[in-house]
């Protein structure tokens, strides 16, 4: 089972490895840079040297990375949409770098410019980072929103009506995020509803393109488009319907992430209930 969490770079991208072990982690997520700063200092040869060793060390893989929350592909600013092209293209670069096969990001908001507006403006971002860089091995991963504000994303028609109008398709693939998909309306609370939502996946974009699971209960009830995370079982959907997700052997090879508060030792009580809803000792 891969199963992890998204971990800290402070001090390095390897440390983020370092910590990970530590939790017993076969998968990780990182920032490949401060998610709250447009610029980043370049990788050293030291730095990816020393990542490198200690990811075959530690066999753990792969990792996953997520985007800067600043990066806006959907932005009708003009100025602000180049931004976050340029920012997301060299964001590209280090998970080439660091030999991360998928890069998560929130598809982008239209500010009031309409949906459909919005969808085309984010599929306009992805090629225009493609026809900059054509050799690209990592591939940018959707992820599912929870729908807050003009946030894009929360219907997995969404993110099908951007891998039609996008040049470069088939570099794209989706991340699901279990309180994002609470929070957009989709009851994932009960087995059936957990069937329904995953058969709506699949039936919608398809379980192919699936490369990885954000695993977070959230703070706010089903359909509320708010996009607060908090520890599994403590939340609105409860400990059982992760079981769902874990024991599906559909999603066996996909990466299974935390992304829970960062509080104490959570990360190790969040994944040892995670591990028992998975029958492991």
């Amino acid at each position: 089972m891969l199963l992890g969490a998204h971990m800290s770079i402070a001090g390095g991208a390897f440390n983020a490895l370092l910590e990970g072990e530590k939790l017993g982690c076969s998968t990780i997520q990182i920032f490949t840079k401060s998610s709250n700063q447009w610029k980043a200092k370049k990788l050293t040869d030291e730095e990816l040297e020393r990542y490198q060793a200690e990811q075959k060390r530690t066999g753990i893989r792969p990792v996953i990375a997520h985007d800067s929350y600043l990066i806006n592909l959907g932005s009708p600013d003009a100025a602000l949409v180049q931004k976050s092209r340029e920012a997301f293209l060299h964001e590209m670069e280090r998970c080439d770098l660091l030999n991360i096969p998928f890069l998560v990001t929130h598809p982008g908001a239209h500010m009031g410019q309409g949906e459909e507006w919005g969808l085309k403006r984010i599929a306009e971002s992805i090629d225009w980072v493609h026809e900059h860089k054509a050799d690209f091995k990592v591939k940018i991963a959707l992820e599912v929103t929870a729908g807050q504000g003009s946030s894009l994303g929360y219907k997995f028609e969404h993110l099908t009506t951007i891998m039609e109008h996008a040049r470069h398709h088939e570099r794209i693939k989706v991340c699901l995020d279990t309180c994002h998909l609470f929070a957009a309306g989709y009851d994932i609370s009960t087995e059936e509803g957990y069937h329904k939502t995953i058969s709506e996946f699949d039936r919608i974009i398809g379980l192919k393109s699936l490369v990885a699971i954000h695993l977070n209960d959230s703070k706010k009830p089903l359909g509320s488009h708010v996009d607060r995370h908090e520890h599994i079982g403590k939340g609105q959907i409860g400990e059982k319907p992760f079981g769902f997700f874990i024991r599906d052997k559909r999603f066996e090879k996909i990466p299974k992430l935390l992304e829970t508060p960062k509080e104490n030792e959570m990360d190790r009580v969040n994944l040892a209930i995670l591990r028992r809803l998975a029958g492991e000792k």
